[in-house]
């Protein structure tokens, strides 16, 4: 096989980056060369890179899918939002800038040729590169200077598949809406559906899959099941479901107005004896036997709505009553005395006062840190995972670090009285001995862990499993040009 294919979707959430991530398994599985793209990425759950950079999640999820090393070429626009109207912009895993969105509608004419220098690169060394595009290429006010969708697709020229999410139900409207706002050009790019998320007897759908195919002249190459549990990472939702267990060690999360890489905590929600509560914002925090403060992509201005949420004053009250705190990146920041961004660095200049937990204060500064680590937590127990920061934290005092890194590095910090911990490390709950020294530290002796990185390569041949037996592939290759 060699070329490409892209798959984009009617609205956000239908299904584009689980089907990327699935076909990249399939592909892999075959034996054959594949990677994954995305031109352009709005999230703030992102990953590092071999190559030392920073992409979205969900692009660093489908190279696992596909086997090879996550690469800033996958992602080389991502876009982290410390604002309503406002991002941090990256290009191929570095910060350029912060910009506003009319200043970012307006620069994406040039960002396109970073977008196709990332794509060129993809293809001189794999044979197949499967695309994903971003929310629906039939948002009006966004076509002029798109790049996410058919503004590269035309330019590439690649071949697009649409997928839909029947599940929101109106899946035909969707699908022939999205086809009728595209140019004629674009309208013959599209090769073909696929049809998501369907539950019931394929025979009810059947007659519309006909006409379908009758009004638009395009096949329908499957209809995929809703499959029950898909234990992947998010690319941005938080996913709040969860069946809780009575008597269960119960861990809360804060959810932030700007929080990022919740996907930390997905590892907890598949610990036996663990319950996994996100606290929604406008109500108090559930009872916990650990809370833990995520990151941040505007710590300064979460620290003040965490405020204005009375969620300070009801961690005051969970430490008194003998339970623990963790912070994590922005978290571990605001469990200091306070936070410096003298250059307005994700903000207007100023300074917060942090919690006051940890004596330590943080400096935002320019030059993010971006490193894959490994080293041992709490003692001994072995860690894995990755830091995107730019804050220096300094920690007055003798506090003992929470983790010691293989480069002789610490990071992090431990309260005198052992109640309250903080550290840049992200993916830290994913190791299952680090999981399981967390959670000790934390009040909960659960025994062994489940090891979240063979459970994620389980979950991934399952989606292979059912693509496979779901979509005609050889005539979704064959129509994209690429069998």
């Amino acid at each position: 096989m060699r070329g490409a294919l892209m798959v984009q979707g009617t609205t956000s959430d239908a299904g584009k980056s689980v089907l990327v991530a699935g076909l990249c398994r399939v592909l892999a599985r075959d034996g054959q060369s594949v990677a994954p793209f995305k031109p352009q990425n709005m999230s703030l759950n992102s990953a590092v890179t071999d190559d030392g950079g920073e992409i979205g999640r969900a692009q660093a999820l489908q190279a696992e899918a596909a086997g090879i090393p996550a690469s800033v070429d996958m992602n080389p626009v991502l876009l982290k939002p410390s604002s309503d109207t406002r991002a941090q912009v990256i290009l191929r895993g570095q910060v350029f800038k912060a910009m506003d969105a009319m200043s970012y509608h307006d620069y994406k004419s040039i960002a396109l040729a970073t977008v196709l220098d990332a794509f060129t690169a993809l293809r001189t060394r794999y044979d197949t590169v499967i695309v994903e595009g971003a929310g629906s290429p039939a948002e009006i006010n966004l076509r002029e200077r798109d790049i996410a969708n058919m503004g590269f697709a035309e330019p590439a020229d690649c071949p697009v598949i649409i997928v839909a999410d029947i599940d929101r139900g109106g899946v035909f409207a969707h699908l022939v809406g999205t086809l009728e706002l595209l140019s004629h050009s674009e309208q013959h790019r599209v090769k073909g559906f696929v049809i998501n998320r369907f539950r019931g007897d394929i025979k009810l759908l059947e007659g519309g899959l006909d006409w379908l195919q009758e009004r638009t002249g395009k096949p329908v190459f499957g209809v995929l099941p809703f499959i029950e549990n898909l234990r992947l990472d998010a690319e941005d939702a938080i996913d709040t479901d969860q069946a809780l267990t009575q008597n269960a060690f119960t861990v809360v999360v804060p959810v932030l107005k700007r929080i990022s890489n919740h996907t930390d905590f997905d590892a907890l929600r598949h610990q036996p004896g663990v319950n996994l509560v996100y606290g929604a914002p406008g109500h108090p925090l559930p009872p916990a036997d650990l809370i833990i403060l995520p990151g941040s992509k505007n710590v300064r201005a979460d620290m003040q709505w965490l405020r204005k949420q009375g969620w300070d004053k009801q961690i005051m009250k969970h430490l008194r009553f003998g339970g623990k705190v963790l912070g994590v990146c922005g978290g571990y920041q605001m469990l200091g005395q306070h936070i410096h961004d003298p250059d307005g660095i994700e903000d207007s200049p100023g300074n917060t006062e942090g919690l006051g937990l940890l004596p330590c204060s943080t400096v935002l500064k320019d030059g993010k840190q971006l490193h894959q680590v490994a080293g041992t937590v709490l003692g001994d127990a072995k860690l894995r995972g990755y830091e995107i920061h730019c804050g220096e934290t300094h920690v007055l005092g003798d506090l003992e670090p929470l983790a010691q890194l293989a480069d002789d590095r610490s990071d992090g910090a431990i309260s005198e009285d052992g109640r309250v911990a903080g550290t840049y490390i992200h993916g830290l709950f994913d190791e299952p001995e680090a999981c399981q020294a967390l959670l000790k530290w934390a009040g909960c002796n659960t025994g062994a862990t489940v090891d979240v990185a063979a459970l994620r390569n389980a979950e991934l041949d399952r989606l292979a499993d059912t693509l496979e037996h779901h979509l005609d592939l050889a005539a979704l290759w064959r129509a994209a040009g690429i069998a």
